[in-house]
């Protein structure tokens, strides 16, 4: 944000606050109305308890609605901010929200909470909220939501016009409208702009299109997200098993499912949780050591490693020099090869591609990049050494250390994906250390062939 209108957002949030502590009631209804739902949202959470509560006399379960609808905030913080709330006011404030975004703020509740909550709703929204709460995460039910427009085929644009406005004021979004024959199926789709360039008595079945894109309530999220970067789309209908239109998934929910998906592979691949970024060091601390423990315990198998070669470190000192860079520079390579890996999963258009075969293009990539950066190290370490086959022992070695890390990072995540494993989990620093120990091995067992012929 601009520093301008920043340093203008913090005196807005500072006059609001005092307009709420001092009970000027109309002019912090007014002031605060007339805020965007996202700016409504930070200053929500930029309040202490105390102040909330204040707010929650101020504002009504619908207003309280459109502003949480934006609000994207930790599980922790949505529950206490629940429990702040009359049970009743909190229930109607649900109530009034999109149906997935209530379904999404009920997911971090326990289950009594849950049934408590839905006791206080109406009964028809409730029903809306408990049957998209029964769908398994991360699919396109869970995300999805039951505010859409919908019309038959057999009618007239004027009649489907009457029915677009009678539940525009309920619906996520009018842009699309879903057209179902008599039993509920999906049969096609028409735009807003089709309906206000046709002639009114126009019937739909003749305008629509009927090659209308859908997805299933059980398809996976990252699945949906594709088709939404494929197509371009604004909202995607949702079906059953048997074509019944049950829902949408639209365009903002995606956004979050994107950035949900790219925050796990980031943390998968560093072995860290990026989104707890402001939590308590002991906390911190507890949720890193499991995975540094079990890496320095696999570090451990490459120390052990180079202690069985001391031997021969003892009668060619010179080989300590570059165990860092030929481990350092394999572990980066395989590091590589793993965020290609995971990338590559998670494109259908690629995951489609013969096993094999991606393993093959990626061992051979790494020949080339070994290969290249072998010849590198061999001339710079004859030139500085003035010994041609010490700088042949290191390029060799760096070489295979490469090839098979970079082989490694691209095996490992695709036979956990094979396995139905998630592929981040298999980190940056698991497959570092694991190109420690082999880089190791390959080092000081092509070092023991040529030892004759560069110790001096």
């Amino acid at each position: 944000m601009d520093e301008t209108l920043e340093q203008e957002l913090m005196a807005r949030f500072e006059r609001l606050t005092e307009e709420l502590r001092t009970n000027q009631i109309q002019a912090f209804r007014e002031d605060f109305l007339e805020m965007h739902y996202y700016e409504q949202g930070q200053f929500y959470q930029s309040l202490t308890s105390e102040d909330r509560l204040l707010l929650y006399s101020l504002l009504s379960p619908k207003e309280m609605a459109d502003m949480f609808d934006v609000i994207e905030e930790d599980h922790e913080n949505m529950s206490l901010y629940l429990s702040e709330m009359r049970p009743s006011y909190a229930a109607a404030m649900l109530a009034e929200m999109y149906s997935d975004n209530a379904v999404d703020l009920l997911n971090t509740l326990d289950k009594k909470q849950k049934a408590m909550y839905l006791s206080l709703m109406d009964k028809e929204v409730a029903a809306d909220i408990r049957e998209l709460l029964h769908y398994e995460d991360e699919t396109a039910g869970s995300i999805m939501t039951t505010e859409y427009v919908s019309i038959v085929a057999n009618q007239t644009v004027r009649s489907a016009m009457y029915v677009l406005k009678s539940e525009a004021n309920v619906a996520e979004t009018i842009y699309y409208i879903y057209v179902v024959d008599n039993e509920d199926r999906l049969v096609g789709v028409i735009s807003l702009r089709d309906l206000i360039i046709n002639d009114d008595d126009a019937m739909i079945q003749e305008i629509m299109s009927e090659r209308v894109r859908s997805v299933h309530v059980g398809d996976d999220q990252e699945d949906v997200a594709q088709t939404f970067r494929d197509y371009d789309f604004l909202a995607l209908p949702v079906v059953d098993y048997d074509d019944h239109l049950v829902g949408i998934v639209t365009v903002d929910d995606i956004i979050d499912v994107i950035d949900d998906e790219a925050t796990s592979d980031y943390s998968g691949l560093a072995a860290v949780n990026v989104e707890e970024v402001d939590e308590h060091p002991l906390k911190a601390a507890s949720r890193r050591l499991p995975w540094l423990i079990a890496l320095l315990f696999l570090g451990m198998i490459t120390a052990t490693m180079i202690n069985q070669y001391e031997e021969l470190v003892s009668e060619a000192s010179i080989l300590a020099v570059f165990i860092s860079l030929i481990t350092g520079t394999a572990g980066n390579a395989g590091t590589q090869a793993l965020a290609v890996a995971v990338r590559r999963i998670a494109m259908p258009e690629d995951k489609e591609r013969s096993f094999l075969i991606t393993v093959l293009s990626e061992l051979i990539t790494g020949l080339i990049i070994g290969l290249i950066t072998g010849i590198v190290i061999f001339v710079l370490v004859a030139l500085w050494k003035h010994n041609p086959i010490l700088g042949f022992v290191i390029g060799i070695a760096m070489m295979c250390a490469i090839t098979v890390a970079n082989l490694a990072g691209t095996f490992i995540p695709m036979l956990m994906d094979k396995l139905g494993f998630d592929p981040a989990v298999a980190s940056g620093p698991f497959i570092s250390t694991l190109s420690d120990l082999t880089s190791v091995l390959i080092y000081f067992n092509i070092a023991s062939l040529f030892m004759g012929y560069f110790i001096k």
